[in-house]
């Protein structure tokens, strides 16, 4: 998720019960709608993060700021944890490109990850595609396969 998509992310957005999280379009950069399944990790902090909010009523923010309101920043909080970890050169939109990344890597196709990501065009997620070249491998690798099964007979004339 983008920085201002988690930061306007309200608990009536998350559907525990189907594991799905709605990025309303008027949230999103792409203006469009969007739901993300989530995995068991991210449904498991979320259920923890949500008894330990003070207000977890449906359209309280899921990462509230200061009263309540919607964070416009965190950037002294994100600071702060990176020095922590002691991580450097690292930015909050990094770990969109790490998903990305990591999807790609394990196989699953560029349009998957571009709805994922919420890219209108792929273009944007094409940028990953280098991380992929053993798909291409195993692409033309279903030809083999193919050829395995009984031979079609083809013809530009009818069979008589």
């Amino acid at each position: 998720m983008r920085r201002g998509e988690v930061f306007t992310l309200r608990w009536k957005d998350i559907d525990f019960s189907n594991q799905t999280l709605a990025i309303h379009g008027s949230n999103a950069k792409s203006g469009s709608t969007r739901h993300l399944p989530l995995n068991r990790e991210a449904l498991e902090y979320l259920r923890i993060w949500r008894t330990m909010n003070t207000s977890s009523h449906s359209d309280a923010l899921v990462f509230p700021g200061k009263n309540g309101a919607a964070l416009t920043d965190a950037k002294h909080s994100w600071q702060s944890i990176l020095k922590l970890a002691k991580i450097e050169n690292f930015r909050w939109h990094d770990m969109r490109h790490h998903f990305a990344s990591r999807l790609v890597m394990a196989g699953v196709d560029l349009n998957t990850v571009r709805e994922l990501l919420g890219h209108s065009d792929l273009k944007m997620t094409l940028r990953y595609a280098h991380l992929c070249p053993k798909t291409k491998a195993a692409a033309v690798a279903t030809l083999d396969t193919v050829r395995k099964t009984p031979q079609l007979q083809l013809s530009i004339y009818p069979v008589a």
